[in-house]
């Protein structure tokens, strides 16, 4: 592994009161910004460029300080990892690759919240690394104005301003923070990408935007508040500093912070700061639970590493800063600063009233890494992974060894073409299986709880000026599910304004959903959706709401991401290097293939039944033809052991009467498997294209699988060609447009009822 300054020292900061122009501009360089990026330069967009407002690249891997890896899902009631795929699968990988170099092992942490585990320094040589592999590189402005370098990064850079020309972003200036005197730059393009902290950019364009709770009268989801009291328009997830603890083998106790009171860590006296755990039992195991194991990065004790590598980050609700009901102190100096700034949403403070929060989040941070040197410590006595014989890590190169960057829960929120909402990613049961509402335009899968840290303060005696603890408040907490859910595309794409779009955080959904829809696969997925959305506008010039109004322009986007092993079906056990996968997603997507109720498996192995395989072919007849239509069905059911109440029989007898299947016995025989050799027949029988592979003398007999079947159901749909609306005009409230009933089937591959 290269040493990060080998990225950094390719950075050269821009020069004085320069100009450039750009097809694509990405604002903000975390693991968002990063995968829009790559996947935008793999698809042939020829001048990118790339501003941060720091040195390191990677976001929540690594400038946010959550290098352990926290991707949960639960199937069959028990918390397992969310599959992981597309670019987060290649970060993975890395991370994987460079940890077995170092460590000897591809997950050396027994982290109690996930597997993997990346240190910030390496994560951020990981992110510069696959940047240079995707061609990018660091130069002047003045190269870039030469076209030497199509694909840059530029450092130390803050959005200031952005300029519109009727109703399209034009150009983006910043403000340099490492040049003496400071200048400003700014970037003209084609498109551009808010992948800022708190989307700096979206609220400078003057594009709708949302901040804090949203009303029930906005969006009408069931745990929203009817109305805001005091300090609740500054209310959101809150923002953590994360220290990272290495093992000294001494006292390391850090100094007592001057507003230390441990009242404030006063709920966590019977908190277990360690237990001897060796990572048995798997992620969430309550044997493993205690402050020490939540986020270990490094577990040296139980993997044979050698001593001194033993690590630890630090992301416990009592670190949380909540950014409603501030202290006193911090009230005072942001109304030094401006009249008002107090009762701001952190969203429209300025960049210096924002570090006067920082600043008080930070103290929060190293008070409770003193709580459990001293306090926590003397109550459980000496044990060999002490936080006491640990020290705050030299990582990060600050001055107070904190990372550069807060871990930001929840930021600016877009007013987008549709804005995901609570009720859409849940179903009435206490379990994780399919959203309400699975969006047609879905560009990434995924599942977490709705999953809010503590967003208030109760104070020592009401006093604003004493010490505090994080509070729950109202219905926001860590306890309300999400399902299996589909981000849409038309989230990505403002109400009001072209030539930009939303990325990392800065998206269409509520702060409800935010609190499900942060983490790091997550993130990366929304980068890859907008550098494909950024790349097709580009080439075809036109707008992003024109891709998101068109079914086959959005049926071309999801087959991009998933050719590039972007899981969109949030299917458990459908993995992206598997060639089914994109059968697998689109078919469902399309409504063709159904998936089962009761479950989030596609269990690829399991054999097709002769109702499963009836059906499929009457909607995937539906999906690309527009001469056949339903036939009304007799009273009389057509087979004995299909009834007529029976919901399949529409489907069986429908497909025997499009068909040319010659004499049917009385029976169908619906749960019997499908062979191959009749798959063809079936086929054949309904004049679509069959395939000589299934009827070969040594595979005819075979039972066909789901993962055959649904492969070769798409070599059909391909060959035949989807049929879709040449456009469609959303509807800002219908989170599924061809889809009245709201069952995951298009109304047209339905049977009318």
């Amino acid at each position: 592994m290269k040493p990060i300054l080998f990225f950094i020292t390719l950075l050269a900061s821009p020069l004085a009161a320069e100009t450039l122009q750009a097809d694509l501009l990405i604002v903000g360089g975390d693991e968002s910004g990063c995968a829009a990026a790559v996947q935008a330069a793999r698809l042939g967009v020829k001048r990118i460029v790339l501003v941060n407002d720091i040195d390191w690249l990677g976001g929540q891997f690594c400038t946010q300080g959550i290098g352990p890896i926290d991707e949960w899902t639960i199937v069959n009631g028990k918390r397992a990892e969310f599959p992981i795929s597309g670019a987060f699968r290649e970060i993975i990988d890395r991370i994987h690759a460079h940890n077995v170099e170092i460590y000897g092992i591809a997950t050396p942490g027994n982290g109690w919240c996930g597997r993997n585990t990346i240190e910030p320094q390496s994560a951020a040589t990981i992110f510069g690394e696959w940047l240079m592999d995707a061609g990018f590189i660091g130069a002047t402005t003045s190269e870039l104005k030469a076209k030497s370098y199509p694909l840059a990064v530029l450092r130390h850079l803050t959005p200031v301003k952005v300029e519109a020309d009727q109703g399209r972003v034009t150009s983006v200036t910043f403000h340099s923070s490492n040049l003496a005197p400071a200048e400003d730059l700014t970037v003209k393009a084609s498109l551009v990408v808010d992948s800022s902290d708190w989307g700096d950019v979206i609220r400078l364009s003057g594009a709708g935007y949302m901040a804090g709770p949203d009303l029930k009268s906005r969006f009408n989801e069931p745990s929203a508040p009817e109305s805001l009291d005091e300090g609740g328009d500054q209310e959101m997830n809150p923002i953590s500093w994360c220290p990272l603890l290495r093992e000294a083998g001494r006292d390391s106790t850090i100094a007592k912070p001057a507003r230390y009171d441990s009242f404030a860590f006063g709920d966590q006296k019977k908190t277990p700061p360690w237990v001897e755990w060796d990572g048995s039992g798997g992620i969430y195991n309550m044997a493993g639970w205690c402050i020490y194991t939540h986020r270990r990065m490094v577990d040296r004790y139980h993997n044979d590493i050698a001593p001194g590598a033993e690590a630890v980050v630090l992301n416990w609700p009592s670190q949380d800063y909540p950014l409603s009901t501030l202290p006193q102190h911090v009230v005072d100096a942001l109304e030094k600063d401006e009249a008002g700034a107090s009762k701001k949403n952190i969203v429209a403070m300025t960049p210096t009233q924002r570090s006067i929060v920082f600043e008080d989040a930070k103290q929060r941070a190293l008070e409770f890494v003193y709580w459990l040197q001293t306090e926590a410590h003397d109550r459980v006595g000496d044990f060999p992974q002490s936080f006491r014989y640990m020290k705050l890590a030299d990582d990060y190169g600050t001055s107070d060894h904190l990372p550069p960057k807060p871990y930001i829960r929840e930021g600016l929120r877009l007013d987008a073409l549709y804005v995901l909402r609570e009720q859409d990613v849940r179903t009435e049961v206490e379990k994780p299986l399919w959203a309400k509402s699975m969006p047609f335009d879905g560009v990434l899968g995924y599942q977490f709880n709705m999953d809010f840290h503590p967003t208030r303060r109760k104070f020592q005696n009401d006093d604003k000026t004493k010490a505090w603890q994080p509070k729950f408040f109202g219905t926001r907490n860590w306890n309300s599910h999400s399902d299996r859910a589909m981000f849409p595309l038309r989230g990505l794409v403002p109400v009001k304004m072209d030539g930009l779009l939303g990325c990392s955080k800065n998206i269409g959904v509520t702060s409800m959903v935010q609190s499900s829809l942060r983490l790091h696969g997550q993130m990366m997925h929304v980068g890859s959706a907008v550098g494909t959305v950024a790349a097709m506008a580009l080439k075809a010039g036109i707008q992003p709401r024109e891709i998101a109004s068109s079914p086959p322009r959005v049926r071309e986007v999801q087959r991009t991401l998933l050719r590039q092993g972007t899981l969109i079906w949030p299917w458990h056990d459908v993995r992206s290097d598997e060639p089914y996968f994109e059968a697998a997603n689109l078919l469902t997507i399309a409504g063709i293939w159904r998936a089962d109720t009761d479950n989030v498996f596609f269990k690829p192995e399991q054999s097709v039944t002769r109702r499963e395989l009836a059906g499929a072919l009457v909607r995937l007849i539906r999906a690309t033809s527009s001469t056949k239509d339903w036939t009304p069905l007799p009273q009389v059911a057509r087979f004995t052991d299909v009834p007529a109440n029976t919901d399949d029989r529409i489907f069986i007898e429908t497909m025997i009467t499009w068909g040319d299947f010659g004499q049917q016995p009385d029976t169908f025989q619906p749960n019997s498997p499908v062979t191959w050799s009749t798959l063809n027949r079936w086929l054949g029988s309904l004049k679509l294209p069959t395939f000589k592979t299934l009827t070969h003398n040594q595979v005819a007999d075979y039972p066909l699988t789901r993962a055959e079947c649904v492969d070769f159901l798409y070599r059909v749909l391909q060959h035949l060609g989807e049929r879709l609306p040449a456009r469609y005009d959303s509807n800002p409230n219908d989170p599924m447009p061809f889809d009245d009933d709201n069952d995951k089937v298009p109304d047209h591959l339905q049977p009318p009822h």
